[in-house]
């Protein structure tokens, strides 16, 4: 592993370093408190790392839920990466073996790392997105073995603490709004899954809206994505 990269990666990572081993922390109590051990927390955190999937694979397990629901339920859940695969197909272009890796390891935090992180001067960009990715995913796999060791040492009540993964995302968002002149893209997407919500929320369930929503957001903006590229020409 390039030295020069982890040493450019980690200031970068500092905010996501805060926010996994609190989130992480928060996912090893739920894991604990269904009677699953850090040993099952290690190994969820180091082979499925999926955030959101994980909180909701501690209520799969604690229902013992069949197979095909955890299946079903976890594409619904993960299927907005997608949209983050498409707009990373640059980025990730050269890094053979390791392209794997960044597909795997692409979270909502580190998703929007690499969309605004810029590779230092003498540091090649792609170990240094390489980099930033192993750093997330291992302060991920810190905090949740650190929250189902505590765990298991001091009772916990669990209820409501789900909801440290929204308010990371919210945090996010907010980092990356500021961080972008151009907002249309934000604005677009939550005006089509306010739409479709209003519309197929009660029909069909929230989950299957979103499915709806995200595709339709993804076609908008392939549609309108020379006039978008445009515009922030213009802005620079």
């Amino acid at each position: 592993m390039d030295r020069k990269a982890l040493a450019a990666a980690f200031p970068v990572t500092v905010p996501v370093l805060m926010g996994y081993l609190a989130i992480g922390m928060a996912f090893g109590f739920m894991l604990q408190a269904i009677g699953y051990n850090f040993i099952w927390a290690f190994f969820m955190s180091l082979t499925i790392y999926a955030g959101s999937g994980q909180y909701l694979g501690v209520t799969l397990l604690a229902t013992a839920a069949s197979l095909g629901t955890v299946a079903l339920m976890t594409l619904l859940i993960n299927f907005r990466h997608l949209v983050y695969g498409l707009s990373m197909l640059e980025k990730f272009r050269g890094m053979g073996w390791r392209k794997f890796y960044m597909i795997f390891s692409l979270t909502d935090e580190t998703y929007a790392l690499l969309s605004s992180a810029q590779a230092p001067v003498g540091v090649d960009p792609r170990n240094f997105y390489f980099a930033i990715a192993l750093l997330d995913q291992s302060y991920w796999i810190i905090g949740s073995v650190i929250g189902a060791v505590a765990g298991a040492l001091i009772p916990v009540d669990t209820k409501g603490i789900d909801f440290a993964m929204t308010a990371l995302f919210v945090v996010i968002a907010v980092d990356q709004w500021k961080a972008y002149r151009k907002h249309l893209p934000a604005l677009l997407g939550g005006a089509v899954t306010i739409l479709f919500l209003i519309i197929l929320g009660q029909f069909f369930g929230q989950q299957q809206m979103l499915i709806v929503s995200l595709g339709v957001i993804v076609l908008l903006l392939l549609i309108l994505r020379d006039k978008l590229e445009e515009k922030e020409e213009e802005k620079c």
